[in-house]
Parts: structure tokens; sequence; C-alpha cells
């Protein structure tokens, strides 16, 4: 029945056909679910390789549990702003969270942040806010962060009461873009050097070169794509990105 729980048996069956090498839209198929169903509920229970029947429907019936346990405090401390439905918002995070974590993004805290913030008007949290909204320990906030803020994704300034806010910049995917293009210009620079080190025409230096001009290719394609697009970040819905194209 979409749109309802998982049942014990499709998550038998989820399980079955990752064993099988299906591909989740090929699961989600036979079950008659979404695939976004499917991959948040593998992705929520260990991973594709990890994932058990048994310990993920025990699992969600552990945060469900909690949710209803939570949820009152939550709803008199932080009411959702501009009318929205607090249980779609709450769905959609951790939606977001496991696109983020299929991205390459895999570990779950960070990516959790990351969608706190995203999904924060201001784009900014002190540590304690966080906490509170995640339900986490500081330790595990703090943690999250400093990865982040390593990859250029978050950075943090003090406040008017000198308290260290953590920033989502309209921009940080550009710079993550073009951080990642430079990982890549470096890794180019590392294969060419590889084929004089074997001897040019080798089939092993052949294979680095080929390699190396891959990635030269998609990196130069993905900054000058970078480049001409971010504007469009700074561009509000409905407005044309370049007024003047």
């Amino acid at each position: 029945m979409p749109g309802g729980r998982l049942t014990q048996q499709e998550r038998q069956q989820i399980a079955l056909g990752l064993a099988d090498g299906l591909a989740y839209a090929e699961i989600a198929r036979r079950l008659d679910r979404p695939t976004s169903t499917v991959t948040r509920e593998v992705m929520r229970n260990g991973g594709p390789t990890a994932y058990r029947a048994d310990l993920a429907h025990r699992a969600t019936g552990h945060r469900a549990h909690r949710r209803r346990q939570v949820t009152p405090r939550d709803t008199d401390t932080s009411p959702q702003a501009h009318g929205r439905d607090a249980e779609a918002v709450r769905e959609y995070e951790e939606a977001f969270t496991t696109a983020l974590m299929q991205s390459g993004l895999s570990n779950k805290m960070m990516c959790r942040v990351l969608v706190c913030l995203y999904t924060t008007d201001a784009g900014s949290l002190t540590a304690s806010e966080l906490v509170q909204r995640l339900q986490v320990s500081p330790a595990s906030v703090s943690k999250a962060i400093a990865f982040l803020e390593s990859q250029g994704l978050v950075r943090r300034e003090r406040d008017e009461r000198r308290r260290e806010r953590y920033i989502v910049d309209d921009d940080v995917w550009y710079q993550s873009m073009m951080a990642s293009a430079r990982s890549s210009a470096q890794l180019v620079e590392t294969a060419r050097q590889g084929v004089g080190v074997l001897g040019p025409g080798t089939p092993a230096a052949t294979r680095l070169e080929n390699i190396a001009r891959f990635l030269d290719f998609v990196t130069e394609s993905i900054t000058r794509a970078a480049e001409q697009a971010r504007e469009v970040l700074y561009t509000k819905p409905g407005t044309p990105p370049d007024s003047t194209g």
C-alpha cells in the first residue's frame, strides 16, 4: 500500500532484492513503492551492504517511539515558522539527508547537521541550537561541524552575543565544486607523473594518461559550468539568472 509504513514483509523483500543485486528502482517497482522510500529505508538502516530486515523493522519502531516522546516538548518550544507542517518538514529533512549521503557525504550526522542549517531560514545556528534541534550530543555536533568546515561547506562567526554561529553561505556548493576541481587537478598531475615513471607507451602508462585526460576534461567542464552558473545561487525564484543573456 503506497504511502503507508513499510511492513516487515516488505523489508524482507528489500533485503532479498539487495542480496540479488537489484537496483533501488527495481525493488521499489516490485513493492509498488516510490524509489525514494526504498532508498531512504536502506540508507537509514546500514546501507546496501549492511541492511537487515529484522533490525530495520525494530529500529523503525524505536524511532517512532522516541518521536512520540519528543514531539510534545518540541511542539511547545520550537513551533514551525510560516505555518509549515512539522511532519512534512521532518520527512523532507530525512529525504534530503539521504540524498546527501548518496551524493558522497557518507556520514549521516554530518548530513543531518548540513540539512538542518540549509532548512533554517536564517541559514545559521549555534551549537546549542543544533543540539536541541537534532537531539544529539554536543560532541556529535562538534565533530560534524569540524568536518564540514574542513570541506568548505560551513563557516563560523561570532554573533553580537559572542556566541559561535555556524553558517551556510549561498555559494557554498560553488566553493565546494571549486575545491573538488582543485583536488582533481592535483590527481591529474599525479597521474601524468606516473606516465614518466612507468614509461610512455606502456600499458600502465597509457592507462594513467587516459585517466588524466578524462579527469582533466571533466574538471575543466565542471569549473567552466560552475563559473557560468554561479549567479543562479543569488537569483530569486522566478527571476531569469542572466537578464543580459
